[in-house]
């Protein structure tokens, strides 16, 4: 039977078949489907982790028990699991450990562009890079083989294209695998420096194997055609090679670390032009160089910034594009914007009308960045305005800290704020923090978290209070506000950063797109009362337009929230269906 997946739907299936018994991971797009078709499976425990290194270290705990286990991450969650994942290239596994990362060519979803390559050689571990759905399923197992037959766990790298697109992919049975038995030896899985200069030798042993693996692998292929011109690709980039040039001849590489040598030098010793197409670093073409292989174009064609694409081949290697029909109109820009009804709406609303500098996080108060609010001033990786709140109150003494906040959402607080807050007490720190709690992970689409008091599953759990964990890690001012009420929310922010201690403000409203948040019949404008002055559209609310110098409201967008009415001096503002 074949069953048209998601590339991230195909890799869950994969995980099914292959016996795999333990999934945790941190939602991150473009990986997050992965864990939640995971747990669909009752032969499969699948979970949600505080954060990535705490999934990678419990799937590593699962080998150990003689599991097959996984966890899924995107890239930036590679760097939060790489201290794990490094050393558990030293000690190896029980059962089988595949690590799937998603790269996000394009910023799609991210801050950077990284190239999660990089971590696979630094790491010595052994990666491999579907191109399709069909090739996710396939690659899930190889990797499972790998990963047992090496002594090694294994990464599945994805991006964003083969995470989000279909294809067929046909369906087989579950094949089930007894759980490996667990022999205690200390030598192996204790890594202290005694037995990781030992387990090093092995790694370079195992990288030797792999690389001689990597000749032979039928994860690897040629395809020979036109030898005019060859092809050296990967991933989706095979895709776009064979659409632009279906007659021209390929080596796919499926295993990317480590890379063949003999079999790219046959190959390139068969084509007149070889050509390296790979997305972001030149990964695959340093790796030709370094061993004196030919390259005739790469990076030099392609650039190292963002997806390639058919056409982005077509126009470097001079290929004719394809006839396109051109409108008139321009289509309108859409750039992020809050929901309507959103509970950070009201606090970045105040943030801006008091100037505040405010250190931001990753989530979907991001957002709060943009024009009309232009409330954050930066953003850098999940968990960090609060340690950055210290340093730079720090730096800039007592009057700083009374005009800067830093604002980190309740998942993420979850992530890695705690540790920040405790740095906060034990540096005796003056600083401000507003969590922003939303009551669900929202931006990757609603997962749960450990403050929602479900599981992946929507099993009930114990719900971790963040004001008890403030409390608990010394923190003496904890206060919780309602950010639709701005004034309540203005004086409470006022009166924290005049104090002469850290204290932590949580913003507490459930995110509107919830199901049992209640959505309030639609406001509407009295045109009479509107005086045109704009105030309403500070709050930067997608329901709220003008038209003839009027505001007015789109009730099909409006949930009712109340924020414009709290703007308006005038009362222009009524509730109610609209007239």
């Amino acid at each position: 039977m074949k069953k048209l997946m998601l590339g991230n739907q195909a890799v869950a299936r994969g995980l099914y078949e292959a016996g795999c018994r333990f999934v945790s991971s941190y939602p991150g797009t473009p990986s997050t489907e992965i864990t939640e078709a995971a747990a669909t499976y009752d032969e499969v425990y699948a979970e949600w982790a505080p954060n990535e290194k705490v999934a990678a270290e419990s799937a590593v705990g699962a080998s150990l028990a003689g599991a097959r286990s996984f966890c899924a991450m995107k890239h930036v969650g590679f760097n939060v699991a790489a201290d794990p994942l490094f050393t558990a290239s030293y000690t190896g596994v029980n059962g089988g450990l595949v690590v799937c990362v998603a790269d996000d060519p394009g910023m799609h979803s991210s801050q950077n562009e990284q190239d999660s390559r990089h971590y696979a050689i630094a790491a010595k571990l052994p990666m491999v890079e579907p191109s399709d759905s069909r090739e996710c399923r396939d690659f899930v197992k190889a990797a499972y083989e790998i990963s047992e037959r090496f002594d090694t766990p294994a990464v599945l790298r994805t991006c964003t294209r083969v995470a989000h697109s279909q294809c067929l992919v046909e369906l087989h049975e579950r094949e089930e695998r007894a759980l490996k038995p667990y022999e205690r030896n200390p030598q192996k899985y204790v890594a202290a420096p005694a037995n990781s200069i030992k387990r090093h030798i092995e790694v370079e042993k195992r990288m030797e194997a792999l690389r001689a693996f990597a000749e032979t692998t039928g994860l690897n292929r040629v395809e020979m055609g036109d030898t005019a011109i060859g092809f050296v690709t990967s991933g989706t980039c095979y895709l776009y090679v064979k659409e632009v040039f279906p007659e021209a001849s390929v080596l796919k590489l499926g295993l990317v670390n480590p890379l063949p040598v003999k079999l790219i030098a046959d190959f390139a010793a068969k084509v007149d032009r070889l050509i390296v197409v790979e997305e972001l670093d030149g990964v695959i073409e340093a790796h030709m160089r370094e061993h004196g292989i030919r390259v005739d174009g790469g990076k030099d064609l392609f650039g190292y910034l963002g997806e390639l694409s058919q056409n982005k081949l077509r126009k470097a290697l001079g290929a004719a594009l394809p006839a396109f029909k051109a409108y008139d109109e321009t289509v309108p820009g859409r750039p992020p914007a809050m929901c309507p009804g959103c509970p950070h709406r009201g606090l970045f609303t105040v943030l801006s009308k008091l100037k505040l500098t405010v250190l931001g996080d990753i989530g979907c108060y991001t957002l709060g960045s943009g024009a009309p609010l232009n409330a954050v001033d930066s953003v850098l990786c999940m968990g960090a305005s609060i340690g950055m709140v210290h340093g730079y109150t720090k730096m800039l003494g007592e009057e700083a800290a009374q005009h800067t906040v830093a604002v980190i959402g309740d998942s993420t607080f979850m992530h890695s704020g705690i540790t920040g807050v405790v740095n906060l007490v034990y540096n005796r720190s003056i600083a401000t923090v507003l969590v922003l709690d939303n009551s669900i992970t929202g931006m990757t689409g609603h997962q749960q978290n450990p403050t929602t008091g479900l599981t992946l599953q929507n099993e009930p759990t114990y719900p971790i209070k963040i004001e008890d964990v403030c409390r608990a890690a010394g923190i003496q001012r904890v206060r919780v506000v309602d950010p639709q009420d701005m004034a309540a929310t203005e004086a409470a922010i006022k009166e924290e950063i005049a104090a002469d201690a850290a204290s932590v403000i949580i913003v507490r409203r459930p995110c509107q797109m919830l199901e049992y948040v209640e959505v309030k019949p639609a406001l509407f404008i009295d045109p009479d009362k509107c005086k045109g002055c704009r105030s309403c559209m500070k709050i930067g609310c997608p329901a709220i337009f003008f038209v003839d110098k009027k505001a007015s409201i789109e009730p099909t967008l409006c949930v009712g929230c109340g924020l414009c009415e709290q703007m308006c001096k005038f009362g222009a503002f009524e509730g109610g269906a609209a007239k």
